[in-house]
């Protein structure tokens, strides 16, 4: 663990070794216990500059359009070294800092921090992002180069088509390397001019070998998400806020569907959105056991999947060394 998050204070209700932290901690050990992994690897958590951040937490807090009006408030509101804690006192083995931008000239300046917190925080999966402009190409290429082992991109925020034609060498590039891209491209919790399964499947279409993860199962448009993930065997599914009640509210996940999900468990990760959910961590976890799709089907959710598509655990084909 490095240096920067061994110093949280245990006596402290506000550091992830409070008794809030060390109770919630709990509940996801037991949660581990019951499945039978030791580790979890999530592969959707936001970490970026900390101006960056708190803008975004500022507009979940004024209930903007991008949340469709939802009340969200923010449960991890922490410095960053007491989240990076929290997430290892959760027993998460890796995750990712998913970030983004929203207009042009942004992305690799971002991709210059994730770098350096990727240095700084070592089961951070290197994260980088992109955007729709001139010069993607040449930074989507230095990042791959130095090491990013992830990329993020995000439709909603940034209002762009992901088949835009400035996009499209990057989309051939990460295909060629193999480097997952986490997408958020559904419409929820509410749609912009170029969400939906249409824009994103014309990119497929001309890269079919891109190692997509859509983001929230592509809710609200599961089913049509399921359909591509079917249709494209590089095609993944993060589960990120679906199936808890905070989103089964105002876009539940059709219960027909299920078998195809069962389906496709080898194709299903883990995202939890943390740290800018309305509800504990934990929460994303119970709302997966309550789907009821066996033990098998989290251990490879909640961990083999990600394991294997990020290479954790190369030594061993198929079931993972970390399985107690």
């Amino acid at each position: 663990m490095n240096d920067h998050v061994r110093d949280a204070d245990p006596a402290d209700p506000g550091s992830s070794g409070g008794s809030r932290g060390a109770a919630e901690s709990g509940e996801v050990r037991r949660f581990r216990e019951r499945i039978g992994v030791r580790e979890l690897v999530d592969v959707h958590t936001h970490f970026m500059p900390e101006r960056v951040l708190r803008k975004v937490w500022a507009y979940f807090d004024g209930l903007g359009p991008l949340t469709g009006g939802i009340e969200w408030p923010i449960t991890y509101r922490e410095e960053e070294r007491q989240r990076v804690a929290r997430l290892r006192e959760f027993g998460v083995r890796a995750f990712t800092a998913m970030l983004y931008p929203h207009k042009p000239g942004m992305a690799r300046w971002l991709n210059g921090w994730a770098a350096e917190f990727a240095r700084r925080t070592p089961d951070c999966l290197h994260t980088s992002t992109l955007f729709p402009e001139d010069g993607v190409h040449t930074y989507v290429q230095e990042a791959v180069e130095a090491g990013a082992r992830v990329f993020k991109a995000h439709v909603q925020v940034g209002a762009y088509d992901p088949a835009d034609e400035r996009l499209g060498p990057a989309w051939g590039l990460l295909a060629d390397a193999g480097v997952p891209v986490v997408i958020h491209c559904g419409s929820g919790p509410a749609p912009g001019k170029h969400t939906g399964p249409e824009p994103i499947a014309r990119v497929l279409a001309r890269h079919p070998r891109l190692r997509l993860v859509v983001a929230h199962l592509g809710m609200p448009e599961y089913e049509d998400f399921l359909d591509l993930a079917e249709r494209y065997t590089e095609v993944r599914l993060d589960t990120t806020m679906a199936f808890t009640d905070f989103s089964e509210r105002f876009a539940p996940f059709p219960r027909r569907a299920l078998p195809r999900l069962a389906g496709l468990g080898d194709r299903i990760l883990l995202g939890s959105d943390f740290p800018n959910i309305p509800y504990p961590y934990v929460h994303q976890l119970h709302g997966l056991e309550r789907l009821e799709l066996g033990d098998d089907w989290l251990r490879a959710v909640c961990h083999d999947n990600a394991a294997r598509l990020f290479g954790l655990d190369r030594d061993v084909p198929g079931r993972p060394t970390s399985r107690p």
